[in-house]
């Protein structure tokens, strides 16, 4: 083995006739990285063939050779691997592929339609596992294995009717893409998967356990909602399309009321599901109808919009707005799993992914000062986000990067706070004076926007407060106004923004609370600071 320790780009694993080498030898192909089969690997070094080998030595001592071979491979290869059916049998083996998924690794379990692996596998022969009656040993295989394959892996691809190229384009959408792993107290844990082709993981987040899956959308995002009801039709699911009203328009309590009357009329139990589908009104009116329909039912968010994904489909922020101002009504209640889709930012017109970026800046400045170099260095191209090209440029690698560490930011603070009732109030950075004015502004401006005013609004008060200095606060200017971000406002009086600060939910009684920053990276709270700079503040993001 080299002193360095390299790992497998996939590691794929199935039953016998799943198509482990022919898929992996596409998926190598289209990669131009180097394939190996386990299999082959393994007559290599002991000198004769797999039947001959278990004849002579016997199931034990195959096993043994199969762990250590696949051990060393998992340090000392940087390719496609394809492993024997029975492999993941072993508990070794089961070990070495949870430390290589530790480190980042994809195992990819190729569950393939039962009928079309038992033909493979009876065509290729030369399967000692497979003596006697070949299919009832299949089955008999398969009941014992399709647990443990299912446990094993971190990535599941179903085959059935694919070709192997097509099995392979799937694969490869898979293995590329991001992961965020959100767990804590109180959290059943989920994944947020960021990727092309990542709505394809709906069934399997979904479960076998709803019948019925309410799909909530906007008009706008019909193009993705129909990929996603078709997804869940072929999965065998009865879908009920619930179209909603764009933006903030979709989260009132006339809209909800609608949904639930849908429900009921419809039949869905406790064991039900609902899919959120759309901008980060859709998602937290999906979550909030999830949150409260019998105490709770499972849900799923496909984020469309860069906003949602980076903030809105995941922390379990559910809620609906009110009279009294936003998000004022309802719950902590997290989904099974969000999949931010790219190929849905194709559809995105270019003001909409840019109020995105309000958030991902937002995050750079409370914890991640990588997310601020990078968008320094690709303002030009994020300003000029043209979805027609987005997958095809060298902005996709990008974006995803973005959006994985911003998620990345999120799932820190939900992960310690899912009620935020300290650390994740950080997340609030920007956040008093933006719900102030998409109030005044009746959420005509996009929330984004808004927070990108805020985050200046909250530097110029930590200032002023002398927690930060004049560059600090310049930089948030010239670095958000370079994404073509708004950095002022000036359409609303102090005296209304100031009532509606004491509505905010961080405010604790009369005492208005914020967080403001002493450095980036180092945000902080700040109980009940002197009226005149926090007015001063919001005269200076008036010019």
């Amino acid at each position: 083995m080299s002193g360095e320790r390299t790992m497998p780009v996939a590691v794929l694993i199935g039953m016998m006739g799943a198509g482990k080498t022919r898929v992996g030898k596409e998926v190598a192909h289209i990669m131009n990285l180097p394939f190996a089969d386990a299999d082959v690997c393994i007559e290599r070094e002991v000198g004769m063939s797999i039947p001959e080998f278990f004849e002579r030595e016997g199931e034990p001592e195959f096993r043994k050779v199969e762990a250590d071979l696949i051990a060393d491979m998992l340090e000392d290869f940087d390719g496609i691997f394809s492993l024997g059916g029975g492999a993941p049998m072993t508990p070794s083996t089961r070990d070495a592929l949870a430390d290589y998924i530790s480190r980042g690794g994809r195992v990819v379990y190729l569950d393939a339609d039962p009928e079309e692996a038992m033909e493979r596998a009876n065509r290729g022969g030369g399967r000692p596992m497979l003596n006697g009656d070949a299919d009832a040993r299949w089955r008999k295989l398969y009941a014992e294995r399709d647990p443990v394959f299912r446990k094993v892996a971190n990535v599941r691809v179903r085959t059935q009717g694919l070709t192997p190229q097509m099995a392979a384009r799937k694969v490869m959408d898979m293995i590329r893409e991001r992961m965020v792993h959100v767990t804590g107290a109180g959290i059943e844990p989920y994944d947020v998967c960021i990727g092309e082709g990542a709505m394809n993981h709906l069934p399997e987040v979904l479960g076998d356990g709803p019948v019925r899956v309410a799909l909530i959308h906007t008009q706008p995002v019909q193009r993705h909602s129909d990929h996603a009801r078709t997804l869940l039709r072929q999965a065998g699911y009865t879908v009920s399309d619930i179209v909603v009203p764009d933006a903030e328009a979709g989260k009132t309590v006339d809209v909800a009321n609608g949904v639930w009357r849908r429900m009921g009329d419809e039949g869905f139990t406790r064991s039900d599901a609902i899919v959120g589908l759309g901008g980060g009104a859709a998602t937290d009116l999906a979550g909030f109808i999830a949150a409260t329909w019998m105490r709770g039912i499972r849900y799923v968010n496909c984020p469309t919009s860069l906003l949602a994904m980076v903030d809105a489909s995941t922390g379990g922020k559910t809620g609906i707005n009110t009279e009294a101002g936003k998000n004022l009504v309802g719950s902590f209640y997290t989904p099974a799993g969000v999949l931010a889709d790219m190929r849905t930012l194709v559809t995105l017109p270019n003001d909409i992914f840019i109020e995105g970026l309000g958030e991902v800046a937002k995050s750079g400045f409370i914890m991640d000062p990588e997310i601020l170099q990078i968008l320094e260095d690709h303002a030009d191209e994020l300003r000029a986000f043209d979805g027609a090209t987005f997958l095809d440029s060298g902005l996709k690698d990008v974006v995803a990067e973005l959006i994985e560490r911003t998620v990345g930011v999120k799932a820190y603070h939900v992960s310690a706070d899912l009620k935020e009732a300290g650390l994740r109030e950080f997340l609030n950075y920007g956040h008093t004076l933006a719900h102030a004015i998409e109030k005044l502004e009746h959420f005509r401006w996009r929330h984004g926007n808004a927070v990108a005013v805020g985050c200046v609004y909250a530097a110029e008060l930590s200032h002023l407060l002398g927690y930060i200095d004049q560059d600090l606060v310049d930089y948030h200017r010239s670095l958000l106004g370079s994404l073509g971000l708004p950095t002022s406002w000036s359409n609303g009086s102090w005296d209304d923004v100031l009532a509606l600060m004491h509505k905010d939910k961080k405010a604790r009684g009369n005492t208005l609370r914020f967080v403001v920053l002493d450095g980036i990276g180092h945000p902080i709270h700040l109980e009940d600071p002197p009226a005149d700079a926090v007015e001063e503040a919001f005269r200076r993001i008036q010019r």
